[in-house]
């Protein structure tokens, strides 16, 4: 997680609100732009509350694959403890000397790291994005002019070059200078389907400061299947930084009727949540009865950024390396049945941060659709 300096009780508020309206059936979505016409490099920009990004009424769901791409270092003193976290122990990376997670042996990289993309047999991508980020600042400064552009080698496939469409960037007071950066990467997910991705040379610095390093990579992927329910699927992303935000974070609005008992599922991607800090929590309501605070085993109602990377409360395997306490980095899904349960017309999100600051990159949803 960010080591950044924790503010005391603040609040975060992100609502993403649903209006009432006809839902079209037709699997039609929002329009993305194509990765090959990307600028290079994208634009730095200055945070943004949450907007969306892609939406799509069909049969099929949403798939992920992360994993953080700086750790701590075992060495000297810091060896038993540094251990200890990445095993899922307590660790803030403001604690620790930082450094690169490396695992594919190619000498021209100085970082990399994999994960599994599972989905269901026979489905086919509708969209795919991916969102990367992290601290420029810490023992080492890396140029903001890198943040845009990350290797990516699909399953069986060698690397190549995946250029942003979008960069956000915040800075704060404590000297951490954070980004995420994010690309339509359609194409390639298509053409390659399920297995290990691996993303390489994303930008981000080493080294030990009261900011912390921390750094890592989520593919979020729309995905049509005639066996799944009928179902609402959605994006949303920006860079919300929680000290910013304190009066709210407006997200553009989107119809999604739904009936009661509807199933569904809410995912989020953040970053610079150090466990155990607490405070910051996701509230889930539908039209505008009282909400449901999300939780689940692996990520509480009061400590909801911890530094993981889980879905449905459950550690997400086939991730290189697997570390179970990611010090700063969160890409979380969970079950969202029980504030789905009398159905509605529309959704609200609210994000609260009590002492820990973190910074929200995207949120993604899938609900039953009413049909």
């Amino acid at each position: 997680m960010v080591g950044i300096r924790k503010s005391a009780a603040r609040g975060l508020s992100c609502a993403v609100l649903c209006a009432a309206a006809t839902v079209s059936l037709s699997p039609q979505a929002t329009p993305a732009p194509n990765p090959s016409s990307a600028p290079d490099p994208a634009p730095q920009k200055t945070g943004q509350a949450l907007q969306e990004r892609y939406h799509s009424t069909r049969h099929g769901g949403i798939a992920t694959a992360a994993n953080a791409s700086i750790t701590c270092r075992k060495t000297g003193a810091d060896a038993a403890s540094c251990g200890s976290a990445q095993s899922g122990g307590a660790g803030r990376n403001d604690g620790y000397d930082m450094f690169y997670s490396d695992v594919d042996r190619d000498p021209d990289t100085y970082n990399s790291t994999r994960a599994r993309l599972r989905l269901p047999k026979n489905s086919e991508v509708s969209y795919a994005r991916l969102y990367w980020g992290g601290n420029l600042r810490v023992g080492e400064v890396k140029p903001a002019k890198d943040n845009g552009r990350v290797l990516m080698s699909e399953p069986r496939g060698s690397y190549r070059a995946v250029k942003a469409d979008t960069v956000r960037t915040h800075r704060r007071d404590d000297g951490a200078d954070a980004y995420q950066a994010s690309a339509n990467v359609t194409p390639l997910v298509r053409r390659s389907g399920p297995g290990v991705y691996t993303v390489a040379q994303l930008n981000v610095a080493m080294g030990r400061s009261k900011a912390g390093a921390w750094g890592g990579w989520t593919l979020v992927v729309a995905y049509e299947d005639k066996k799944a329910p009928l179902r609402h699927l959605s994006v949303w992303d920006g860079l919300a930084a929680s000290e910013r935000h304190s009066g709210g974070m407006p997200v553009a609005s989107r119809a999604m009727n739904f009936p009661s008992g509807a199933g569904g599922s809410v995912g989020v991607v953040g970053y610079d949540g150090d466990r155990g800090v607490g405070g910051e929590s996701l509230t889930l309501s539908a039209d505008k009865r009282a909400g449901t605070r999300i939780s689940n085993s692996a990520n509480s109602r009061d400590d909801l950024f911890n530094s993981t990377i889980t879905d449905l409360g459950r550690e997400v395997a086939g991730r290189v390396p697997a570390h179970r306490n990611t010090l700063g980095y969160d890409s979380d899904v969970f079950d969202a049945r029980e504030a789905l349960r009398s159905g509605g017309n529309r959704l609200q999100f609210r994000f609260a941060s009590g002492g820990d600051d973190y910074l929200l990159g995207a949120l993604h949803a899938e609900v039953d659709a009413r049909r």
